[in-house]
């Protein structure tokens, strides 16, 4: 199973993005609420378009992340500003997940600042018999 697999209202492409969309109620129209880079942003902005679009249904329990809702949603906002409110939130899910470092990352880091230092502490006396 992979990461989003857990999560509601999301897919992934075959390259890898993540998307999410949702229908809107008493239509047969979607809402499209962006590609991303994480499953969590995509699952986000499906949380936020979900509460907002069902407000009689806007149990907490049916979102993926419940306590990150901003605190300028609201149910009943129009079609055009939960897309653009999901969206936002969502983008700014994935720039922080594109800012923090995986593992991996850390692990190379970390010794590329060893060899650095290394470099750095080296002295003449090091070279003299």
């Amino acid at each position: 199973m992979s990461s989003g697999e857990k999560y509601r209202g999301i897919r992934r492409r075959k390259w890898g993005k993540w998307v999410s969309e949702i229908r809107v109620p008493g239509s047969s129209e979607r809402l499209w609420l962006g590609t991303y880079t994480s499953p969590e942003a995509a699952a986000i902005a499906h949380d936020i378009a979900y509460y907002c679009l069902r407000p009689e249904s806007s149990s907490l329990h049916k979102l993926n992340f419940p306590s990150m809702l901003p605190p300028n949603v609201q149910p009943g906002m129009s079609p055009t500003s939960v897309q653009k409110v999901a969206s936002d939130a969502a983008m700014a899910i994935d720039a922080q997940f594109l800012t923090t470092p995986t593992p991996a990352q850390q692990h190379h880091q970390t010794v590329d600042n060893y060899r650095q230092n290394q470099d750095l502490n080296i002295s003449v006396e090091d070279y003299q018999y």
